[in-house]
């Protein structure tokens, strides 16, 4: 009997390997998917781009042919579910060039779609992402948490879950150049303190001091790992009864420090922390000698929140020294150009500076009209990634470690999550279509109430230590910064 079972359950592995695809009416159109995996460019360790047929269908396949390799397979509900080793050899085998994946579909009669392109990039992406998940008003954060998602598979993990220290908020993790393990990221309300994480040690720092404006906020590590920059803000959040940009957040004072992580010492130059102007988003650049910030004339807030506009700003830093340069260079001026900047970020080879703009503020995940802007930092030149924009939010973004690859945060399904996408960006600084990072369910999106907030790439996995992290949060005193005038 067990062999006749055996016969027969290989019989019929036999005969669906050898299934031939349906014959069927050609169409000059391509099929209507979810996720848009058409015409994207992908890296060649990416996980399967499982995806679904937005129509109804009795039955449907899809044929992946590269120059070397093929092999089709039958939806299940609509959805195509590729086989992880089948995946590898697709991508293995359209390294620098591309593969097509051609939808045959039956409602009253098989139809055959054109086919579609995906061109796989010789140049890897980082093999994790980390990112918070929370609720998409963030007003409250009853259950919050940071994690981080293999990007070769699907597998996400837990970086550091609120549950763990009384349910209060958490935000800003950052890494140093992609490295897993030096990073920090915030606690506040209960147990506030940031919590740092570097040369196997964890440290919970409490980072107000009498002579600076808050806690510190937005941070961006020198590439050295020495140094921290960081904003400090006075921050305001209303919610629009009747606007398509349901919520503003605003500073109503603001500077732009460094943090020593050596010393624990806070130092700032009077360029960074003027009381007639508004200075947040500090980021530097890779070799550790310029800080990019963003600064606007201060004035009346909320009142005037339409009005505020921010500059794209750099001032020269000497690490060795520890000190700032004596000029501020401007290199995009919202009083002539019209708009907004926000969250700059350079790429690692230090050629390209992304950036956001919007008509007005200085916190656009809630501003429809926000797009992903990029200047040459070779010629100066700025202009828009309208291969990256969409009709909705496309805020913020950071870049891969070999700046080949940026994740961005979009609301474009459905104006009301964040999502992850992905694009890559070709030598000369222009980008190919994203795509959204991939799940094993293709309508996991559509179901999945939270949304992805400050996507980062990581170049391995953030070590397991939050329940090491809950208890110090919890009995830490911590250590006092203090500012060095």
């Amino acid at each position: 009997m067990k062999h006749t079972i055996l016969y027969i359950v290989v019989l019929v592995f036999c005969v669906a390997c050898q299934s031939t695809l349906p014959t069927g009416q050609s169409l000059d159109t391509q099929p209507d998917i979810f996720p848009d995996y058409k015409a994207v460019t992908i890296p060649p360790n990416i996980a399967p781009l499982n995806f679904k047929l937005e129509s109804p269908v009795q039955e449907a396949y899809a044929e992946f042919h590269s120059e070397g390799y093929s092999f089709h397979i039958k939806a299940s509900g609509g959805k195509f579910s590729i086989p992880a080793g089948k995946w590898r050899k697709l991508l293995a085998s359209s390294v620098g060039g591309s593969f097509e994946v051609t939808v045959y579909e039956k409602q009253e009669e098989w139809k055959k779609y054109a086919p579609f392109s995906v061109s796989v990039a010789t140049e890897p992406v980082d093999p994790y992402m980390a990112y918070r998940l929370i609720e998409p008003g963030y007003e409250l954060w009853d259950q919050m948490g940071l994690y981080q998602r293999n990007l070769e598979s699907y597998k996400q993990t837990a970086i550091m879950e609120n549950k763990l220290t009384d349910n209060n908020c958490m935000n800003c993790h950052s890494f140093c150049m992609q490295d897993p393990e030096r990073m920090l990221f915030h606690i506040r309300e209960a147990h506030a303190s940031t919590f740092m994480f570097r040369e196997g040690m964890i440290e919970k720092l409490n980072t107000k001091t009498p002579q600076t404006i808050s806690f510190l906020v937005y941070p961006s590590w020198h590439p050295s790992g020495k140094y921290v920059a960081f904003s400090v803000n006075k921050t305001g959040q209303v919610f629009h009864a009747a606007n398509d940009n349901r919520i503003e957040v605003f500073d109503e004072m603001s500077d732009v420090v460094v943090y020593d992580v050596e010393t624990h010492e806070i130092i700032t130059s009077p360029l960074l922390s003027s009381s007639a102007s508004y200075e947040t988003f500090p980021t530097f650049s890779p070799d550790g000698k310029t800080l990019y910030f963003c600064s606007a004339d201060s004035c009346a807030m909320p009142m005037k929140y339409e009005d505020i506009k921010y500059n794209l700003c750099s001032l020269s830093f000497d690490p060795v020294k520890r000190s700032f340069g004596t000029e501020v260079d401007t290199l995009y001026n919202a009083i002539e150009q019209g708009r907004s900047a926000k969250f700059p970020r350079v790429s690692p080879d230090g050629n390209f500076l992304m950036y956001t703009l919007s008509d007005y503020g200085n916190f656009s995940i809630w501003h429809k009209d926000a797009d992903l802007y990029m200047v040459n930092l070779q010629s100066g030149e700025s202009y828009s990634l309208d291969n990256l924009n969409s009709e909705d939010v496309d805020s913020y973004h950071s870049w891969s470690s070999n700046s080949r690859w940026v994740v961005f945060s979009s609301r474009r399904i459905d104006g009301l999550y964040t999502r992850p996408y992905i694009g890559y960006i070709h030598a000369n600084g222009e980008p190919s279509k994203p795509f959204l990072v991939p799940q094993k369910d293709p309508d996991y999106y559509r179901s999945f109430m939270k949304s992805y907030n400050i996507p980062e790439f990581i170049t391995g996995k953030v070590k397991n230590q939050r329940w090491k992290i809950g208890r110090i949060a919890k009995s830490d005193p911590g250590i006092d910064v203090k500012f060095v005038p």
